[in-house]
């Protein structure tokens, strides 16, 4: 006989407020993305590149203090000797590129400008269309993989849950205008990583109880697993969440948009992981009851 499903949250009594809270941050992450779109960053739109040669040893943090002083903080430097850089910047009007020079010029006594020249995206149209394709068929492994290991309708909510997050982590930094570059990506990439297993963890849980459903019911049922790996999911998030803050504190602006997606990521994933997948599998199996 089954005994009553003991737990200390009663998650599952919110899940109807979480999934209409998700829901306003989808429209308004998804309204920002049509009306304001992204902050493109060089790698994806393309601009100038100033290669330098300095008379003396320079730093590329002092290089970026000065670029920063004249609305150029975004732009990419890198150092290939000890007194020489090259950058890459989003400086297309002629007076934008003076000012940039005009500052260098200012700061040190010898600069010498060994090339400048206009450069394309560093992700074109058909990278951006095979990065697309790449997705589509990792989405699809996953729906095939956690189908075979676990059922189809956790599959679909697993997807669901990824979608959820990358969409308003995008939306936020369309909010706020920050820029998107390759690092960008990479952040996603790693959340939609780091989702995908926390949402997995709920999931394996539930289907290890799931022997317990006549007793505890679908509420009970979801309501247990959840708060057995709720110390799981919070170590974890803790554990992640401290270093990447650490990164944005202290980082600087190479560092910044990166660790504020992971950030963002992280705090969204967790969320997910506790009330997207497991409300939506709950209605569900409320709504449509089927046996595992």
């Amino acid at each position: 006989m089954n005994k009553t499903a003991e737990y200390r949250f009663d998650f599952m009594a919110f899940r109807k407020k979480a999934m209409v809270l998700s829901m306003v941050l989808l429209l308004v992450s998804l309204g920002s993305l049509f009306s304001r779109g992204l902050n493109l960053g060089i790698d994806f739109t393309g601009g100038n590149l100033v290669q330098l040669e300095f008379g003396s040893p320079v730093e590329v943090g002092e290089v970026r203090d000065v670029l920063a002083g004249v609305g150029q903080d975004k732009a990419v430097i890198q150092a290939y000797s000890d007194k020489g850089v090259i950058i890459r910047m989003k400086a297309d009007e002629e007076d934008a590129r003076r000012d940039v020079l005009n500052a260098l010029k200012a700061k040190y006594d010898s600069v010498q400008v060994l090339r400048f020249e206009k450069v394309g995206p560093v992700v074109g149209d058909q990278l951006r269309k095979e990065a697309f394709i790449a997705l589509g068929l990792a989405l699809v492994g996953i729906l095939i993989y956690i189908t075979v290991r676990f059922q189809f309708r956790f599959a679909v909510v697993s997807v669901l849950a990824l979608l959820h997050d990358s969409i308003i982590t995008l939306g936020i930094f369309s909010i706020m205008g920050r820029e998107i570059s390759v690092t960008f990506i990479a952040a996603i990439l790693t959340i939609v990583g780091y989702s995908l297993n926390d949402t997995i963890v709920v999931l394996d849980r539930v289907r290890e109880n799931w022997k317990h459903l006549r007793g505890w019911g679908i509420d009970g049922l979801f309501n247990v697993s959840v708060n057995q790996t709720l110390s799981r999911t919070i170590n974890t998030s803790l554990t992640t969440f401290l270093p990447v803050l650490a990164f944005y504190i202290w980082g600087g602006p190479v560092l910044s948009n990166f660790s504020f997606a992971l950030m963002v990521g992280i705090v969204v994933g967790t969320y997910s992981s506790i009330y997207v997948a497991s409300s939506i599998l709950d209605e569900w199996f409320t709504k449509s009851p089927v046996k595992h």
